[in-house]
């Protein structure tokens, strides 16, 4: 289960490195600085998916999970969302090491 949760915070984290080098491609272009929401990124990739997860939201679970909660997330810049998204599962998969103990070797 660590490994899994350890590829997908790689996975996130590159989406997210990914996500802001176009955002700041796009600032210098513009000249002012451009954050691309989640929902804008998606929706001109991939509107199919996009539309297919929401009817999956809106069919299978209560209205309020997707008006309020998931809008506002997908409101949110791209590489926000997916650094946030690496962080959970890097914290998922993570380790501790034991401390020393007395009669450590």
């Amino acid at each position: 289960m660590r490994f899994v949760a350890r590829v997908l915070s790689m996975m996130f984290l590159v989406f997210a490195v990914i996500a802001g080098l176009v955002d700041a491609i796009q600032s210098v272009a513009a000249g002012r600085p451009v954050l691309t929401s989640l929902i804008a990124s998606w929706s001109s990739n991939s509107p199919d998916t996009l539309a297919l997860v929401e009817d999956l939201f809106k069919t299978h679970l209560p209205a309020w999970v997707w008006d309020p909660g998931v809008t506002w997330v997908l409101a949110q810049p791209a590489f926000a969302v997916f650094l946030a998204f690496s962080l959970v599962f890097y914290l998922a998969g993570y380790r501790r090491k034991r401390p020393a103990g007395r009669f450590a070797a």
